[in-house]
């Protein structure tokens, strides 16, 4: 197997893209990409997206991106696995060409979420759980990760207050990031004031639904100097999968996706937890942050809060988070979030972010896209090349 690294990113700021559609938001990251790698065509484009039938009314996006990005014959193929789609996009780019199969391949993953109402784009999110079992019982998303919430409460004997940590720091974070959706910092007292959704959860432990592309380019490691963006290398891309209902685990507050994708990430890459430099965890609430760093190998079952108060996740926090505002303060662009998340530990380890949210001293940036309530999980493992 070849060794495999990055040399072009792209990404369209995330916002509520009313005058864009699928297509152009999409081809616009992706040519981006292209042109920071200075590559003119692409062997594959693997197109990291779910929601573009039940939201836009469109699929087939692989030929359709492919054709109006002008990559005429070029093989396009979608990958979904709910809001993990953008790391699973990525992990069939490394198999390509890490295979030899291919020697440069397009990730584009892309998201529209807001042209419909709330109601509707809540309910088709729905359908990433288990369809017999929680949505048709009426479970939504926020109602699953607040069952969680509620029960991590109360076995660890934590208060609401305690989650502040995490949404503080992204919305500080995104403050410096020009392509995220807010811009505006939040203390422990508004975030425990926040206005309640599905109790424990409030709004500031959600993050937001919006609109965006990102993309990267995959090349074998072999190959970099032919191109002019600055490579990064792809130390491990691992997927870990879990049952995709709630009440089929024997521990729901251990997330064992998370757990089986982190450690192949670790044995694949060398490394173990303290080497990581940054931890860009899938924070779509709260409690998933919380539950990422424990099963991540970073705090025992029940200690995520204490070791991100006591440790520190801010940029010069023992292990920094959400570096660029994560789904928080960033937004959650469902099915291209996880390319997001890699492009932007890309521009840390390039050094390529304002000084206020540059981690000091980086060498290895970790990346977690979890696809549901943790039934899929892909952890990247990245590094600059010959660092």
């Amino acid at each position: 197997m070849r060794k495999v690294a990055i040399v072009g990113i792209g990404q369209t700021p995330v916002r509520e893209h009313w005058q864009s559609n699928l297509r152009d938001l999409a081809v616009s990251a992706l040519r981006d990409a292209m042109d920071d790698a200075g590559v003119e065509t692409l062997d594959g484009v693997t197109v990291g997206n779910m929601l573009s039938g039940a939201l836009s009314e469109q699929e087939h996006l692989g030929s359709l991106i492919v054709d109006y990005a002008g990559l005429d014959g070029v093989e396009g193929m979608k990958i979904e696995a709910a809001c993990g789609s953008g790391g699973a996009a990525i992990r069939m780019a490394v198999k390509a060409v890490a295979s030899g199969l291919m020697d440069t391949v397009g990730v584009v993953a892309v998201e529209k979420l807001t042209e419909y109402s709330g109601n509707h784009s809540t309910a088709a999110l729905a359908t990433a759980a288990d369809a017999d079992y929680e949505t048709n019982m009426g479970l939504s998303f926020v109602g699953i990760n607040a069952l969680l919430m509620r029960r991590y409460m109360y076995e660890y004997k934590y208060d609401k207050r305690d989650f502040a940590v995490f949404p503080v720091n992204a919305h500080m974070n995104a403050l410096h990031n020009p392509n995220a959706m807010f811009h505006f910092p939040i203390d422990t007292d508004t975030y425990a004031s926040s206005k309640p959704v599905a109790d424990p959860v409030s709004l500031l432990d959600a993050s937001p639904i919006a609109d965006g592309a990102a993309a990267v380019i995959v090349v074998a490691e072999e190959m970099v100097d032919r191109f002019k963006g600055k490579p990064i290398s792809i130390l491990a891309c691992e997927v870990g999968t879990d049952t995709l209902a709630l009440d089929n685990r024997k521990n729901p507050l251990w997330l064992r996706g998370v757990e089986r994708s982190v450690k192949k990430a670790y044995y694949i890459a060398g490394v173990k937890p303290s080497d990581i430099s940054l931890f860009e965890a899938h924070d779509a609430f709260s409690i998933m942050s919380a539950l990422s760093l424990e099963a991540s190998g970073f705090a025992e079952a029940g200690q995520g809060l204490r070791f991100a108060a006591e440790t520190g996740v801010g940029i010069k926090g023992g292990l920094p988070m959400s570096t660029m505002g994560g789904l928080k303060g960033r937004g959650h662009p469902v099915g291209a979030t996880g390319v997001y998340q890699v492009v932007e530990a890309i521009m840390q380890l390039r050094r390529e972010v304002p000084a206020e949210i540059q981690v000091p001293d980086i060498k290895y940036a970790m990346t977690q896209n979890i696809g549901g309530s943790g039934a899929t999980v892909i952890t990247s493992i990245l590094k600059c090349l010959n660092s």
